[in-house]
């Protein structure tokens, strides 16, 4: 698994190569909105400004430099963007 830094929105967080960025972000505790997780929906979709993804097959319809989270996975530092700022959930460090 190779390490890899994302920036949402000028947030940057640690991720890695083989999970999907939708669920890379839930688990840094910045929340995209999204509603089916499978590329159907588009929901998701951000632009991607800087790096690059392996994305999987999707219904939903994209643009040129856009990804949907959900099917895509990071193959370097990227760097996307969402049209609003997403919930970031704080998260609790256990002592």
């Amino acid at each position: 698994m190779t390490r890899i830094t994302i920036e949402v929105n000028g947030i940057k967080v640690g991720g890695n190569t083989h999970q999907s960025l939708l669920e890379q972000l839930e688990q840094a505790g910045i929340q995209p909105e999204y509603q089916c997780r499978n590329g159907m929906c588009g929901a998701c979709r951000c632009q991607l400004q800087q790096g690059s993804v392996k994305q999987e097959d999707a219904m939903a319809f994209v643009r040129p430099g856009e990804i949907l989270t959900c099917q895509s996975a990071p193959q370097t530092d990227v760097s996307i963007a969402f049209e609003y700022q997403p919930a970031v959930k704080a998260k609790v460090v256990n002592e």
